[in-house]
């Protein structure tokens, strides 16, 4: 067993109404690899947060390499050789590899000297980028590879990892773990945050397992199951998403020839998409970040317009129509971004579910705001999807990310539509959550809607889509039966092989 690189004891941390750490107390050992796991809410972001000095505890302690620890801010934790590498990205676009390092290091040397050193590291650690290119050009992985070459240039001998695979393909995943098992064997340790408990098995050495602020067990990933992993973080069993085979109905949504050029700089231009999605069928449409997930959900949402014949519903031509109108026709979207596009973040959930409920749900009334109706659809909101907050009036910014992604979710689901498209559905939330969220999905399309699921996630996919396409530079392959594709067929699909067709 390895010494102790970092001992926590006794952290605890309250926000009003919430207990986010409670008496937490555990090691991360010298070059292991630990995962932090727990559900939704459970207080990880928290806990990562006070270790990185983006949080001050209410009480409790921290020894890193046997000194006293207990950092003001980021950089002190830097100081002190602690890194980390965040969910979201925080690149500026226009800006380049070299220039987005350099924003985020203390005392950078010049251009030059920095882009030389970056190439080296990069090559090093089997991460190859080049220091010049423009972020914006820069696919997710390599984005996230600049985030990570952030870190190495600090060589860090604690590296924090928050769902860093959410973006990545799996071979993308089979690069960054080569380079973070390259770390451990040079004595880094990497406290490692996933949902995806696949990987911490496959990956990690030990686990810490939270549960509503506190520590409710550590095992070893290698000799425990993921199902009980996943009940240990909820303290219940869940059951997999099941249900009948359905045979599809009549056309709902069909897009003919859908083009649209890139709304904005470094976004991806849709070309010529061909598909239809019938009553009672789930498409899923996969793909790796930043080929075109965004602007497809946004041309079939009404946010961005195209033609009249590309897109249309139960054969009304709707291209043109705004998102209101397609709402009225029967058609509801829930965009990958929940905090600031799928929901207002200083609004409180009542006003965020009249937001896009207000037609479907008859929350207006002659003009005026029926309040309390709109209340009662955010309760219900609540109680069914498990959302974990004090009650409707709370802010969404006040929602773990993975309470505010059933919200999102289930705020859509509850309007009855009788066509709707989600992009990333599960993105960031815990098993039991996820499993909610697919349920939910499949029993939407077994009342008979067409339902079309961007993911990014295959596993989620191949768990309850019934046909594939893949997205690549914003083309979409023909639609092929899930039943029966491979993960090979679908890599390639990923790739760009549009050869691979099959009537749809």
């Amino acid at each position: 067993m390895t010494d102790a690189l970092l001992t926590l004891s006794g952290l605890s941390k309250a926000y009003p109404g919430v207990r986010a750490n409670d008496d937490i107390s555990f090691s991360v050992g010298r070059g292991e690899i630990h995962a932090l796991l727990g559900e939704n809410g459970a207080g990880k972001s928290t806990l990562v947060k006070t270790i990185y000095g983006l949080v001050q505890p209410d009480s409790g302690s921290m020894v890193l390499d046997g000194q006293p620890y207990n950092p003001a801010e980021p950089r002190e934790a830097r100081a002190r050789g602690v890194a980390m590498v965040f969910q979201h990205f925080s690149l500026f676009d226009a800006l380049s590899v070299a220039e987005n390092v350099a924003l985020g290091m203390e005392n950078p040397p010049g251009l030059r000297a920095l882009s030389d050193r970056i190439a080296e590291v990069s090559r090093s650690y089997g991460l190859p980028l080049d220091p010049a290119r423009t972020v914006g050009g820069l696919s997710a992985g390599e984005r996230q590879r600049v985030e990570i070459l952030r870190c190495l240039l600090q060589e860090p001998r604690l590296l924090i990892m928050d769902e860093p695979t959410s973006v990545l393909t799996p071979q993308e995943v089979e690069v960054l773990f080569r380079t973070l098992r390259q770390l451990r064997e040079e004595g880094v340790s990497i406290l490692y945050i996933s949902h995806k408990l696949g990987e911490i098995r496959a990956f990690c050495e030990a686990a810490t397992i939270l549960r509503q602020g506190r520590v409710v067990g550590t095992c070893d990933p290698r000799e425990t199951e993921p199902r009980a992993m996943a009940e240990q973080m909820v303290g219940a069993s869940f059951a997999a998403p099941s249900g009948a085979a359905r045979e599809p109905g009549a056309p709902v949504l069909a897009l003919r020839g859908l083009s649209a050029p890139a709304p904005q700089a470094f976004g991806t231009p849709l070309r010529e998409i061909e598909v239809t999605v019938h009553a009672g069928e789930i498409l899923g449409i996969g793909g790796v970040a930043g080929n075109g997930q965004d602007e497809l959900t946004a041309a079939l949402s009404g946010e961005m317009t195209v033609a009249p014949d590309m897109v249309s519903l139960k054969g009304t031509e709707i291209g043109r129509m705004g998102p209101n109108a397609r709402r009225a026709l029967g058609l509801c979207a829930a965009p990958e971004e929940r905090m600031g596009h799928a929901a207002a973040p200083d609004m409180s959930l009542t006003e965020n579910a009249m937001l896009t409920g207000a037609q479907r749900r008859g929350l207006v009334h002659r003009g005026f705001l029926r309040w309390g109706a709109a209340r009662d659809f955010a309760s219900a909101v609540i109680d069914r999807f498990d959302v974990r907050t004090p009650g409707p009036g709370t802010a969404a910014r006040a929602l773990s990310g993975g309470n505010l992604q059933k919200f999102v979710i289930g705020r859509e689901i509850l309007q009855a539509p009788e066509c709707l498209v989600v992009n990333q559905p599960t993105w960031g939330v815990d098993a039991a959550a996820a499993a909610v969220i697919r349920q939910a999905l499949i029993d939407l399309a077994q009342e008979g809607a067409a339902v079309v699921v961007i993911s990014q996630d295959l596993d989620e996919l191949m768990e309850i889509a019934d046909r594939f396409c893949a997205l690549n530079e914003g083309r979409l392959s023909a639609p092929r039966p899930m039943r029966g594709l491979t993960l090979e067929e679908i890599g390639l699909m990923l790739g760009g092989a549009h050869d691979l067709k099959e009537a749809g």
